[in-house]
Formats: C-alpha cells, structure tokens, sequence
C-alpha cells in the first residue's frame, strides 16, 4: 500500500507549494507533487493512462490526504468509467456515497457547435462551481478538452481556456487537464501546453515487440523537475514511475558483515563475509556453479531470520528449489515461512527498466535484507551497453540507499573471458566480484573460484577449487593439492629410479 506524504509540499530549492501526487515515483520527479493550485495538463496519445493518471491523483487525494476532488469528463460513460477504475483497487461508488467525489459526465454535439459560431464557457464553469461546493473539492479532473474545444477558432480557444483557469484558481483547487497529443508532440490545439503550470507528456511505444510506457516532465513552472524519460507501468495498483535519479549521496556504508553461506569462502573474504549494503558479481561460464553460489547465500540468510526476495530469470523457483536440494540447501521451509520469496519472469515479458521497476515495488512490500538477480545477464537483450550499465547503476544506487545487500549473477562465453569476464562491464560498479570457471588440474576439468575484487577488505587471490557436493560447496587450494601431486610425483620417479638400481 502506498504511504501518504505530507500535503502541499515545498522545494527546498523553491518555494511554490506543491500537492503530491500520491503516484508511486512521480513525486519524485516532480520534486514533491504537482503545482497547488494550478494546472497540470496531461498530455498522449489514445491508450497511454492519461485518465487512469487523472483518476489515480483524485483518488490518493481523497485516500492520503483529505482532500475531495471533482471528475469532469467530456467522453467516457459514468458508469463505465467507475467500473474500469475498479479494477485498480478504486471503489468510486464508496467515494460518492461519502460525498468526497464527484463525477459530472457532460455531452457536447460538436454539430451543434460548429453551427452555434462563437460562444463561453459560463455553463461548464456553472456545472464545475456546482460540483466542487457540493463535495468541498480541492483537485479537479478534466478529461479531456480536446471534446470541449473542438472546433474552435485559436483565439477563442486560448481565450477561454485561460478564463477557465484563472476561474479555477479563484477556487483554490488543483487541476489536471487530459488532452490527445498531436505532432509533434504537443496537443491537439498546440495552445494549452503554452498556458498551463506543468506539462506532462506520456508514451505507449513498442520497441522489439514489447510495449514501454513512457512518462516526462516537458516543462514545469517554478520548480525543478526530471528532465528524461522515465518508464512506467499500469498494474492492480495504480501507476508506478520508475525515476532515473540517482541517489547516491544518500548512501550509508556499513562496517557490519553477513555470511556468504560458505565458510570456505567466508574464509577467503577476511574470515567474515560480505559487507552489509554491498553489491555483490559472480560471474563465469554455464555450469560452473554461479547459482550454487547465490543459493548458499540466499539460504544463510533466511537462516539468520532475514527476508531474501529472488529475482530468477532463467529457471522457474520450483525448479531451482528441487535442483538446490541436492546439494544440500533446502529453500522450501523458507519460502512457505514467507523469509524467502522469489520473483520470476521471462526476460522477454518487458524490458530492461520495467523489470527492475517491478523488483523495486517487490522491495517495497517486502521490505528484504538481500536481493538475488541470477542471472542478470539474461535481461541485456536490447540496447546499446551505455543504457544497460546506467539502468544497473541506477539499480545499484537505489539497493544501497536502502541498505539492502544485492548479489548478481552474469553468465558469459568462453570466448568473452579475456574480452569483457563480467559482460556490461558490471564489475566495475560492484563492491566485491568473483570469478567461477572450468580449469585444468591434473589432466581433469573441475571448478575454481577466484575473489577479483572486493572494496575495503583483505581477501584471498589465489585460485581454489570449487567442489559442489550432496553436503554443499567446499572450496580448496589449488597450488596445495599442486604441489602435493608433484611431491607424490617426485616420490614415485624416486621410489622408480631405486628400484631400477636395485634390479641392476
């Protein structure tokens, strides 16, 4: 469930009052809210979220803040519109019988206008004053102007739509207008952006086959606001905005250490573990036991009591949990405890940006000590590499303001080793990162692990021998079980060598 803010909030920066929005994300953004009484014009094409945005910020008004609002549409059905709100968890007809919403539905013959000419606007600003003392409104929806102006000359068009606002603002409420987009992108009427307070552009675009839902700031007066891009979604709950502002600055470091789940490892990493809050890559080839890894450390934690969430791009949970057993980590008993949840999606169900925003609504609700992506590799399929690693570090930047401990997985080729080991060039913005490969010893493939880098602390370098067994992973040094193969070597050419004289 999403927290209520402080009302009308102000930019430390500025000092225009703001109304927030209550929308998972946008406040953010917008730096604390809409503009209080003004007007904010919403602006896409047919199917982007223009009315479920307009809703949503009327509904979170009635729901967080105490204040009713006013639902004024020139298209949609009444009973229509209720019904398709309910599916985001709204009950408009709650709203109504409590007297804090009211939904005016208005009919307008565009025949009737064009052969009318010239008229006002005094009938629509009658209905509105009529609805917002009714309910004692502080937000007001109008959805969508392009209905009411249709038609009309641009001087009469801009004339009335500034009367229209300047009439609202004598009423102390905060507005959002819902117009379609023309081209290039702005309205239909290319005149309301140019008078309204803040203008906000969305985007239902497709790229690979895949929709991406698209939200920006196009101009916001007297505040600063996010200028790029920023990728959202319409679930169950509403809209949720992932912003793209990186909050490094807030992070806290931690000196404190949790447990890998393998002592052999814990070993190498100064006898203790990961740092709290740190951001954990293994990488290395199929089958060399990256999810083993990920697993043990995941298994430890909900041990320790603390919640882990999942994220598995490759196998489904079930699968993994069976494939775990065998190896000694039993993940079932914490998953039915709820310390253990697991997240899974094809890589292809959306893109890059929208998975990560629906692991960060996960966190949200969970609340976890460590987040698990195995592999993260699977979800670079599109995009230039700058795009990937910026979404990643964006990632990172939100796990370690919220002190949560993040371990990724990334598999890579054979051929990619010396060329780029970690794939993305992730390594470089983690805290700690191992290597897991294939390597030779005595004429047999095994496993070995190898800790490249880890912040802050003293760790082994050397390379160990990775053993996955029924009883877990067990690691061992390679140079010692070299050096004693070579003395039994050396033994045996002796031993060989003193029977040769004897014989003789």
């Amino acid at each position: 469930m999403k927290q209520p803010k402080e009302n009308k909030t102000t930019s430390k920066n500025f000092s225009i009052p703001k109304s927030p929005s209550g929308i998972i994300g946008l406040d953010e953004i917008t730096f604390g809210g809409l503009p209080h009484n003004r007007s904010t014009l919403i602006m896409g094409s047919s199917g982007c979220g223009k009315t479920i945005m307009a809703m949503e910020f009327l509904n979170n008004g009635i729901d967080f803040y105490n204040e009713p609002g006013v639902f004024m549409t020139f298209e949609e059905n009444k009973d229509d519109l209720v019904l398709n709100v309910k599916s985001l968890g709204y009950d408009l007809k709650k709203y109504i019988e409590d007297n804090s919403l009211c939904i005016d539905q208005v009919r307008i013959n565009t025949d009737e206008l064009e052969n009318a000419g010239m008229y006002d606007l005094e009938g629509i600003f009658v209905r509105l004053d009529r609805a917002i003392k009714k309910v004692n409104a502080k937000r007001v929806a109008i959805d969508s102007l392009d209905k009411l102006f249709y038609g009309l000359d641009e001087k009469i068009l801009r004339s009335e739509f500034l009367r229209l606002l300047s009439w609202l603002k004598k009423k102390d409420v905060t507005v959002i207008i819902t117009s379609e987009v023309g081209e290039p992108a702005h309205s239909r009427s290319g005149i309301i952006e140019y008078v309204s307070d803040c203008v906000i552009l969305l985007d239902n675009r497709i790229t690979n086959q895949i929709a991406n839902r698209r939200l920006r700031i196009v101009k916001y007066r007297g505040s600063m606001h996010g200028s790029n891009e920023y990728p959202f979604i319409i679930d169950e709950k509403g809209i949720s905005v992932y912003p793209a502002v990186s909050e490094a600055y807030q992070q806290k470091s931690s000196s404190d250490r949790i447990s890998s789940g393998i002592k052999d490892l814990d070993e190498m990493l100064g006898k203790k573990g990961f740092y709290l809050g740190s951001s954990i890559l293994i990488s290395g080839t199929a089958g060399t036991g990256k999810t083993s890894v990920a697993t043990s450390f995941a298994n430890s934690v909900c041990k320790s009591g603390k919640r882990c969430l999942y994220c598995a791009f490759e196998e489904a949970p079930n699968q993994v949990i069976r494939n775990m057993d065998s190896i000694g980590v039993h993940l079932a008993p914490f998953v039915k405890s709820g310390r253990l949840t697991f997240y899974y999606a094809r890589p292809t169900l959306q893109n890059l940006e929208l998975h990560f925003l629906s692991i960060k609504k996960m966190i949200e609700e969970l609340n976890p000590s460590v987040v698990v992506l195995d592999p993260i590799t699977n979800l670079m399929t599109e995009g230039p590499n700058s795009d990937i690693r910026s979404m990643l570090t964006r990632f990172v930047d939100y796990l370690k303001t919220q002190h949560i401990t993040v371990m990724f997985t990334a598999a890579i080729t054979v051929g990619s080793i010396e060329r780029n080991p970690s794939d993305e060039g992730i390594s470089s913005m983690v805290d700690t990162w191992m290597m897991v490969q294939d390597i030779e010893v005595n004429a047999m493939r095994t496993r070995s692990l190898c800790v490249m880098k880890s912040r802050g602390m003293e760790h082994a370098t050397d390379v160990r021998r990775f053993i996955i067994s029924k009883k877990g992973i067990t690691l061992f040094s390679i140079q010692s079980e070299l050096d004693e193969s070579e003395a039994i070597l050396r033994r045996k050419a002796k031993e060989h060598t003193n029977l040769s004289i004897s014989t003789e």
